[in-house]
């Protein structure tokens, strides 16, 4: 797999038309196998994870190239990612508790010596444990781990290690180019069986010695599960509709490091000005790695080169910045993409309630994509799966034609 730190949409596009030949048959026979190079995945969730490149782009080309069937395997990982976006969405309080739960787990870093010691040697690769410890250093200097691996590292740090789970969600968050607060955070609770009350993951070395090739033969590691402590996941609320938006003479375009392509906000408007903003230290109290940080800020700069000339950049006091931005402007209304649940969802209603006072309203602006998916996020992924069939739209209708460009 060539290296991902081109954060371009023309990378994006290469690497998909690269790999859309194998994300066939192929990519369903090999699709677990963490090998050397990850050849048999696509490496395309950086990308993703910013939309760089779309969901439904990748989708679309895969079901154009392959067909529905052939490509089933691949287009469940597509629309995992969807799943776990929809279903924290109808259920935010999971993201907070998260929050709650890693200071906590921080804060006895802090003062149990013995903790902090098997924490550090975790993130350092110096637990003894061959596999784990070769992907706590891939991840560190990669920013990437194949999807098996990040299960059988959880799950090690879970059981085996018996290190707080939020700390190595943490971990994750801080390092991966991909790292989302959805997919990150529901996956490991997904694999603790906090997802599913009960249902955990546990990672085996005969299960890690077949899918890597006999590289690793890791000994010591948990024979079962326990269960962890936490409420049951709370009912699904109502799934976001987004706000009204558009309609006032004069509007500002604000992009951010959840959702970079505008080209369908674009379509509707002509803003005055633009701003695009990125929050990468905000995935954590902790340092995040400067890879993470240089990969968001290229990717805003490869998006601004798509937006009017005129733009501004904003990656410190984002709200304050952006109040002095929007007020200036001479805009009455701030249009962004809808930021899911994380970070960046907070910091935009922090400046949306710092902006009021001014007479300026800030509109999030849901894609038909996630207005239509996020919906159905209701219970797991597989009925989520049934309900929007082959093509990603309840089966009634096929994915948005969506030119590759």
């Amino acid at each position: 797999m060539r290296p991902m730190r081109d954060a371009t949409r023309t990378a994006a596009l290469s690497r998909l038309h690269g790999f859309l030949p194998r994300a066939g048959l192929a990519y369903a026979r090999d699709r677990n196998r963490d090998l050397p190079g990850h050849h048999a995945v696509s490496g395309l969730s950086p990308y993703i994870r910013h939309r760089l490149l779309l969901e439904e782009e990748v989708a679309e080309a895969a079901l154009v190239t392959h067909g529905a069937q052939d490509a089933e395997k691949f287009l469940s990982e597509v629309y995992w990612r969807t799943y776990w976006k929809g279903w924290l969405e109808l259920r935010p309080r999971i993201w907070s508790d998260y929050r709650q739960g890693l200071q906590a787990a921080l804060n006895r870093v802090a003062t149990e010596a013995g903790l902090r010691k098997e924490w550090e040697a975790a993130c350092e690769g110096r637990t003894g444990i061959d596999a784990f410890d070769h992907w706590a250093n891939e991840l560190v200097t990669a920013g990437y781990l194949h999807n098996h691996a990040r299960m059988w590292f959880a799950s090690i740090w879970i059981f085996t290690l018996r290190l707080p789970w939020e700390l190595g969600a943490d971990f994750f968050l801080r390092h991966l180019l991909d790292g989302d607060p959805a997919s990150n955070t529901l996956s490991w609770r997904w694999v603790g069986g906090l997802h599913t009350p009960g249902k955990t993951y546990l990672a085996t070395a005969e299960n890690i010695a077949k899918n890597t090739n006999r590289r690793f033969a890791p000994e010591g590691l948990a024979c079962a599960p326990f269960p962890l402590r936490a409420p049951a996941p709370p009912a699904p609320g109502s799934a976001p509709t987004g706000d009204d938006w558009g309609r006032a003479p004069k509007v500002a375009l604000l992009m951010h490091e959840d959702d970079l392509d505008a080209r369908w906000l674009l379509d509707r408007i002509t803003p005055i000005a633009t701003a695009l903003a990125a929050h990468p230290a905000g995935r954590s109290s902790l340092t995040v790695a400067p890879m993470v940080t240089d990969f968001t800020t290229a990717a805003l700069q490869d998006a601004a080169s798509r937006l009017p000339p005129s733009h501004r950049f904003v990656d410190g006091d984002i709200v304050g910045d952006l109040t002095k931005w929007a007020r200036a402007s001479g805009a009455t209304e701030i249009i962004s993409p809808y930021a899911p649940t994380g970070p960046m969802a907070d910091t935009l209603r922090d400046l949306a309630r710092a902006l009021a006072p001014y007479g300026i309203t800030v509109a999030r602006a849901l894609r038909p994509y996630d207005a239509a998916l996020w919906p159905h996020a209701t219970h797991g992924f597989f009925r989520f799966r049934e309900a929007i069939g082959s093509t990603g739209f309840n089966g009634r209708s096929s994915l948005p034609s969506v030119a590759l460009r």
